[in-house]
């Protein structure tokens, strides 16, 4: 575990040793089964990612995965950061 303030030093740190960029970054997030915070996180990710989206069994939460290309591991952490700004977002 990082000691530093930044709370994705250990994200950052895997990602840049994980192998060459650009190439296709998964993210998955989990959101209560709201329309506003489920448009604000198909917000994040450009016209050529392939997004999913599945809700859950009884309703209460969605499910949103993305494949994008990212061009470096400071671009998936900027994309993690603009995510956590949505409330009430999980990021797996």
């Amino acid at each position: 575990m990082s000691t530093t303030n930044d709370p994705y030093a250990d994200l950052r740190q895997k990602l840049k040793e994980s192998g060459e960029w650009p190439r296709v970054y998964f993210f998955k997030f989990i959101i209560p089964s709201d329309n506003q915070k489920l448009a604000k996180v198909e917000a994040l990710f450009g016209v050529e990612a392939q997004v999913t989206i599945k809700q859950s069994h009884k309703g209460n939460y969605v499910s949103v995965s993305a494949k994008e290309l990212m061009l470096s591991a400071e671009k998936v952490i900027e994309r993690y950061e603009e995510a956590n700004k949505i409330q009430g977002l999980m990021a797996l």
